[in-house]
């Protein structure tokens, strides 16, 4: 397995402390805090782990502290409630004493009904579109050296923008953004699993799509998550091509607010996402921001 996949999956590998007590640790991602969705993910892994036969179904959380990542994070799950058919889970994490999110989720076994489904948009194929990693050897050389970090960072996902921004001198546009995206290798046909890895990275371009009609620098701004809704709807596999088809509805006293639409090759709807999040304007003040997908 590819050695960065490989790193994520032990990063949201917990260890289990107590019967619905775990801990986690954290990886440098290249900016000041750590990576919000690698607290959702590891905070959907401890609760799936006191949950059996039922997959989550959707999810809720609030980011109220940044995380620091040299110290561990604790996850406190409570079993809110086991019904007939679905099951209610919180989960608290908690660093240095203080909870930095609190998280609620559902469980659902998969039964039959009625279904329908938005269309996914018409785009590009992702084989046509170049790596996010290809496009940045020209924006090293442009970036201040704080925000060059996180674009040398090596992740375990690959990125394809349908349209490639430009981080250095954004263009005004309208706020809608497609991405397409996958894992860098191929993983076990376990569904929870993939609803996880699905939680981590559904944390990567959404609040920066806010931004999108202002043409202003990300790293010019102090941008941070407040909260993250997923909702899951059918099976989905995140080694496979998924469209990332994103908008932002408003932005107004310095939040932005985002929604996304999660789409398999096939055009099958996965999941659903909603995200607001804190865009302050404060030119040359990189420190504190969190670039396109790095939440605190």
């Amino acid at each position: 397995m590819d050695t960065r996949l490989a790193e994520l999956l032990q990063l949201l590998d917990l260890e289990r402390l107590e019967m619905n007590l775990f801990r986690g640790v954290s990886h440098d991602i290249g900016v000041p805090q750590v990576f919000g969705g690698q607290v959702l993910g590891q905070a959907l892994v401890a609760a799936s782990r006191t949950v059996e036969n039922r997959l989550v179904h959707s999810l809720h959380a609030y980011f109220l502290r940044r995380g620091d990542f040299n110290a561990p994070i604790v996850y406190q799950v409570e079993r809110s409630r086991d019904g007939g058919s679905f099951t209610s889970r919180r989960v608290v994490a908690i660093q240095h004493g203080q909870p930095i999110l609190t998280m609620s989720s559902s469980f659902h076994a998969p039964e039959p009904g009625s279904e329908h489904q938005s269309a996914m948009p018409d785009v590009p194929a992702p084989e046509t579109l170049a790596d996010v990693g290809e496009l940045t050897a020209d924006l090293l050389e442009r970036v201040p050296e704080k925000v060059r970090r996180f674009f040398e960072h090596q992740r375990p996902f690959e990125f394809r923008h349908v349209r490639p921004p430009d981080y250095r001198k954004p263009e005004k546009r309208e706020p809608v953004k497609h991405v397409w995206f996958r894992v860098v290798d191929r993983l076990p046909d376990d569904q929870a699993l993939h609803r996880c890895l699905l939680a981590y990275v559904s944390d990567y371009h959404l609040l920066d799509t806010a931004n999108l009609p202002h043409g202003q620098p990300w790293f010019e701004l102090q941008m941070a998550s407040i909260d993250h809704a997923l909702w899951f709807h059918r099976e989905l596999r995140v080694d496979e091509w998924l469209l990332y088809s994103i908008d932002s509805p408003s932005r107004s006293s310095a939040r932005g607010f985002a929604r996304g639409s999660i789409f398999a090759r096939d055009g099958t709807l996965v999941a659903s996402v909603a995200q607001e999040g804190l865009i302050r304007e404060r030119p040359g003040g990189w420190q504190g921001t969190r670039p396109p997908g790095a939440a605190s």
